[in-house]
């Protein structure tokens, strides 16, 4: 298993990146991290890796910006076919694997863990080859329950490492218990919409909210 997160979510635009970004404020002062998005759909419109650097301006973190970037905002293995491309899981990653297993790293995913990458991998199998601990990204309002549990037992069918889930949104109460006592898994924080979104605003949340019994460190120390 190798130090570090890889952050998942329960769909796209569920808060991955604001979330990547709040852990490089709580654990960045800790660890030598490293922030990557090896697969970024919709460059031109998105770019997870630029907002991830405006959110965590100042804060110590190296970032890998090297990767798969394709222009269609879908999913990677329809993203790819559109641009006459295949995505391959050994070339992605590379980055990575070249690296030693104690060096920390924020891996942020595309979408969730199903989402196709090619005719025959999901996201999931990217996860499984770069042997990291998880944190799912949910959202707090109605349908939750049902997409957190679906994504924690996809990632337990592969015998990967669930480290904990961030919800996102108006906290409710029913649905946080509902999730960590059918889950079997522990809400290491609850992310409001943050307004204005700037670095100040998330680096202060997550120093102040993220992950308060460091549960998390023990994957990144």
């Amino acid at each position: 298993m190798r130090r570090g997160l890889f952050v998942t979510g329960t769909d796209t635009g569920v808060g991955k990146t604001v979330v990547s970004a709040a852990l490089v404020h709580r654990y960045g002062p800790q660890a030598s991290l490293r922030y990557w998005k090896p697969i970024q759909t919709g460059v031109g419109e998105d770019d997870d890796t630029g907002e991830v650097r405006r959110l965590t301006a100042g804060a110590p973190v190296e970032y890998v910006d090297v990767g798969i970037r394709l222009p269609r905002p879908v999913s990677p293995h329809l993203a790819a076919s559109l641009a006459g491309t295949s995505i391959d899981l050994t070339e992605v990653s590379a980055p990575l694997e070249g690296c030693a297993k104690t060096e920390p790293w924020i891996v942020e995913g595309a979408g969730g863990v199903l989402v196709p990458i090619n005719r025959a991998e999901m996201m999931v199998d990217l996860i499984s080859r770069l042997e990291l601990p998880v944190l799912v990204v949910a959202r707090s309002t109605l349908g939750t329950i049902n997409h957190t549990l679906l994504t924690l037992e996809s990632l337990r069918s592969r015998s990967l490492t669930v480290a904990g889930v961030v919800m996102v949104g108006e906290p409710n109460g029913h649905n946080r218990s509902a999730i960590e006592d059918y889950g079997r898994v522990t809400v290491v924080g609850e992310m409001p919409n943050i307004d204005p979104l700037s670095a100040d605003s998330v680096g202060r949340w997550a120093v102040e909210s993220l992950d308060r019994t460091g549960r998390l460190w023990g994957h990144l120390e």
